[in-house]
């Protein structure tokens, strides 16, 4: 009996000691302490219509792993080519179709990959936004980078809006590499402690760069849409903030909306220990059912309004190992599951949205405006034109 009782002794401490090691490399410490703080499934009155905004965010890179000129016009003609073709008879509350959010990489810009994505926008079925990698940057190589590139998109493109009132160039934002605020550990990839300020100060008006798990650049705060103020000397800034609330007002310098950061309990790592859900959503980590559900019932929202949900995924989507999930059979599986379960007009609406979509319903839930929130999808950043392409 003794030595059995050591034995399973053993066993558990090889577990605990293996969970231990296996959470400490995947920085797990950094955000845990929120999970568990988490409001899960907020209290919604009976008999309340909840609504589901669905937001899918690309980190669009067509010269990813530097290809040929050739590969990257095949990756994005893919997208042009089948991406319609995923969508097809898949409608939200509003009669609406999946929408897909372009954050297009400043440094790789081809006007023809552009003019590409312009066309499936002109189809109601993507908008386009700014996607930046950069390293050991300062404040004025930063400006003039996104200024040259939304005005580029602008110009060229017609793929950005400008504010009614004082014509800037508007836009949302994901970091490359994850380093948002030169918030990397090692000091990589971005070099800019004052980034927030400065997007604010170009354009910008939220960001999605997050969930980052397992990436170190990971922020403690997680499954929150919230204002983070930049303190211009220290990296990280966005670490914290102010959440977005019904009735309340703008904080600080940018809003960011992040995905669903947990634990996939229904996966487990040698069937024991659950892989940590970021909202990636490819071929090693397809969407399924059970992801949807989960996605759902992490419940983010604007504090204050907890029957408007919000659930924004990413992905890489011209890696060619996961094309064939994101523009084949798990992805319209997903689309038609979000369909079934969560438009049924009576316990749940679904609305699909871009990320300027999603940006202007928080909004409209911040300043307590009522009915389907549908209706405020260009609330306060209005709709680019996208141009017709020139001959």
């Amino acid at each position: 009996m003794m030595m059995l009782l050591w034995i399973l002794l053993g066993l558990v401490a090889v577990a605990v000691l293996t969970a231990l090691v296996f959470f400490q490399r995947r920085h797990v410490g950094v955000w845990i302490g929120n999970y568990l703080k988490q409001d899960w499934r907020a209290p919604v009155p009976p008999g309340t219509t909840r609504h589901l905004m669905f937001c899918f965010v690309d980190h669009y890179e067509p010269r990813w792993a530097s290809p040929s000129y050739e590969t990257e016009c095949v990756r994005v003609a893919r997208w042009r080519q089948d991406y319609p073709k995923l969508c097809e008879g898949l409608r939200d509350a509003d009669g609406r179709q999946p929408v897909h959010t372009f954050f297009y990489p400043e440094e790789e810009y081809r006007r023809e990959h552009l003019d590409a994505l312009v066309d499936l926008c002109r189809m109601g079925l993507g908008e386009i936004e700014i996607h930046l990698h950069h390293d050991d940057d300062t404040e004025a190589g930063l400006r003039e980078k996104l200024r040259r590139f939304t005005n580029t998109l602008v110009q060229e493109h017609d793929a950005l809006p400008l504010d009614p009132q004082t014509g800037q160039v508007r836009w949302a934002f994901i970091h490359g590499n994850w380093a948002l605020d030169n918030s990397h550990p090692s000091g990589r990839n971005c070099g800019v402690n004052n980034e927030l300020i400065v997007l604010r100060e170009e354009g910008c008006y939220v960001d999605y760069t997050f969930p980052a798990a397992p990436d170190p650049c990971q922020t403690s705060t997680i499954n929150k849409i919230y204002y983070a103020k930049d303190d211009p000397h220290r990296p990280k800034s966005h670490d914290t903030g102010l959440r977005v609330k019904a009735g309340g007002q703008p904080w600080g310098d940018l809003m960011l909306i992040q995905g669903p950061t947990g634990f996939m309990w229904h996966n487990r790592k040698f069937g024991l220990l659950p892989r940590i859900e970021n909202a990636d959503v490819r071929t090693s980590s397809p969407p399924t059912l059970a992801r949807v559900d989960a996605w759902v019932e992490t419940g983010i929202h604007v504090e204050g309004r907890p029957e408007w949900v919000f659930v924004k995924v990413h992905t890489h989507g011209t890696q060619e190992r996961d094309t064939d999930t994101l523009l084949g059979k798990p992805m319209r599986e997903a689309f038609e599951y979000l369909g079934r379960r969560y438009n049924d007009g009576k316990d749940w609406k679904l609305h699909y949205v871009s990320a300027r979509e999603m940006y202007n319903i928080a909004k409209a839930a911040e300043r307590g405006l009522a009915g389907d929130p549908g209706q405020y999808r260009d609330l306060v950043v209005p709709r680019p034109g996208y141009a017709p392409r020139q001959a």
